[in-house]
């Protein structure tokens, strides 16, 4: 199969793609300003509409070759996805070779690698390859394949409407955004998601367009399944005193984050390492694998599970049925995300956490109900859910809001935050990279850590800032006492740099070349008008020491020193900083 699946390159000789980048310069900017978010409302309904088809045709395809009701001991349980995945196979080989994987790190590959670019085919691939493996039983999820397919949208339109190439890379996590939005029913997880995970930063220049997005799609999916959740979500309560219990659900649900990971780190590399004819067998032998299961007794792991998880919040599993679902499931996934096939681990990652958080509070329940005091099952699988999200998936601000967004109880927010918290640093300390950063370095990409940016620590002024020790002129002062004070100065050169405070309280920063040729060329009868009459109107950029350090390089070109000046006071000097103090700052990092 394909190795480098998310490497797609975008067909230079094709009119459509290359001429609409290369005569960037014929589209007038405020014709992209008009056309951005008008599209990424079109973006969303139409992300919107293949989301709800995406799900309709896992569903049909899921009775028609499961049975509306698969029981244990069904041969069709072992059949159908074996057989599903050798199909899988032949045409991800020969026909769609870009849709291997979740959706989540191609979309970033297109955004950093490929300047926004996702094939056509890649889209129509990924819609009917993901549908088919989680319609005949393989344990993935339908979320990250819908992100791509949005993202994919986002492409194709914005090349046809011969958008910029900046535009064009700018469209990819709108469409992400509402193609993971229609898919999940849930708009703010999603916008989160796309930003913590897609971006990696908050984004001004196109946030409006990703909520514009998410928000289109969003009202279209409910439009055909309702305003209702995801799930049925039983009444959610819960006692402050029930925060032990939930601690330990934080441990077990960073446990098995870390085996999850780990896992999946340790069998893909070395079914892609397999020769061509051994990996198109993979997802075949890995159907007949997760039907097994199935089959012997827990088909509940088989597909999304979506059914699985809202039995499990209204208690309909006891504590060890549970804790073999969420056992059993990481096995399944791990061989059905392994061998290539397409599909997400979103699902797939909340069915674990929802089956972990329902078995530690039956358990708690049965054998310390001095702890378990409202007898809620369903908030220990929506915090499993969210715990096992901000662990594995490593999107800890996302899954505080999913939790919420599908619950719709903020009551349940301090065991969330607190099992999540505890969960994600015994993730971050024994598996420091992240498992889609570990997946792009497996397929010999590097693409940007959104991890690592997020908590990289930005340069400010006020760290390289040094205190003021050049010459302080006052603008008003008349010419000839400048050029007096100026010429007492000992060891001035042409390069020295010399700051003049200006009437309107803002500053000047002159070389003293300068100040000597304006001196040259001024005539008696002007040596009486103020300096900063001589200077023009042009001032320093008013800079403050909280500002980014990055914004001052641009300024050095034509300023030689910058004066940095009080919030508080206009034009009151907290200090200067230079070329070489950037410099020097960033080299001490």
């Amino acid at each position: 199969m394909e190795a480098n699946y998310m490497t797609e390159r975008e067909p230079a000789p094709r009119a459509t793609a290359s001429t609409s980048i290369d005569q960037t310069a014929a589209i007038a900017p405020e014709r992209e300003e008009r056309l951005f978010l008008l599209l990424s409302i079109v973006i969303g309904i139409i992300s919107g509409l293949l989301a709800v088809s995406f799900r309709m045709a896992i569903e049909w395809l899921n009775v028609l070759l499961l049975g509306s009701a698969p029981n244990p001991g069904q041969p069709r349980l072992f059949i159908v996805p074996a057989v599903a995945g050798v199909v899988i196979a032949v045409l991800t080989r020969y026909v769609f070779p870009k849709v291997r994987g979740s959706g989540v790190n191609q979309t970033k590959a297109a955004l950093y690698i490929n300047n926004g670019y996702i094939s056509f085919r890649t889209v129509i691939g990924k819609f009917m390859l993901s549908a088919l493996a989680i319609g005949s039983g393989h344990s993935l999820g339908p979320e990250d394949p819908a992100l791509q397919i949005g993202a994919g949208v986002a492409s194709l339109i914005s090349r046809k409407m011969g958008l910029s190439r900046e535009r064009l890379r700018l469209f990819a996590p709108v469409g992400a955004a509402a193609g993971l939005a229609a898919a999940f029913n849930a708009p703010i997880s999603a916008i989160l998601f796309v930003i913590e995970e897609v971006i990696g930063r908050w984004n001004a220049s196109v946030l409006g367009s990703i909520v514009l997005g998410a928000v289109s799609s969003v009202v279209v999916a409910r439009w055909f399944w309702g305003s209702q959740p995801m799930f049925r979500i039983p009444t959610v309560t819960f006692d402050s005193r029930e925060l032990l219990a939930y601690t330990v659900l934080g441990v077990f649900g960073g446990i098995a984050s870390l085996i999850f990971a780990k896992a999946i780190g340790y069998l893909r590399p070395r079914l892609r390492r397999q020769s061509a004819w051994k990996q198109m067998l993979q997802p075949g032998l890995a159907g007949l694998l997760v039907g097994g299961i199935g089959y012997f007794g827990l088909p509940q792991v088989m597909g999304a599970g979506y059914e699985a998880i809202d039995q499990a919040m209204h208690a309909q599993f006891a504590w060890k049925i549970l804790l073999a679902l969420a056992i059993f499931k990481i096995i399944a996934t791990t061989l059905s995300f392994s061998t290539g096939t397409p599909g997400g681990m979103f699902a797939p990652t909340l069915f674990i956490g929802a089956m972990l958080g329902a078995s530690i509070g039956a358990f708690e329940k049965l054998y310390f109900p001095q702890l378990h005091l409202t007898g809620s099952l369903g908030s220990y699988a929506l915090v499993g859910m969210g715990v096992l999200f901000a662990a594995f998936l490593r999107a800890p601000l996302t899954s505080v809001f999913m939790v919420l967004e599908v619950s719709g109880n903020y009551s349940i927010i301090v065991p969330v935050i607190l099992a999540n918290a505890i969960a994600y640093v015994i993730s971050r300390t024994f598996q420091p990279v992240p498992v889609f950063e570990m997946l792009t370095i497996q397929d010999g990409l590097y693409l940007p850590s959104m991890e690592e940016q997020r908590e990289e620590s930005e340069l400010h002024i006020e760290d390289a800032m040094q205190r003021v020790i050049v010459p302080v002129l006052e603008g008003t002062d008349a010419v000839a006492k400048t050029m007096k004070a100026v010429r007492q100065y000992q060891g001035m050169k042409d390069g020295s740099v010399l700051l003049i405070h200006c009437s309107d309280g803002l500053w000047y920063a002159a070389t003293h070349k300068e100040l000597e040729d304006i001196f040259a060329n001024v005539s008696e009868a002007d040596s009486s008008r103020w300096l900063e009459e001589r200077l023009g109107k042009e001032r320093t950029p008013v800079l403050f020491p909280d500002l980014l350090l990055a914004d001052t390089l641009s300024y050095f070109k034509r300023w030689p020193l910058l004066p940095i000046t009080n919030r508080a006071s206009r034009g009151a000097l907290e200090g200067a900083v230079s070329m070489a103090d950037v410099i020097k700052r960033y080299q001490a990092r």
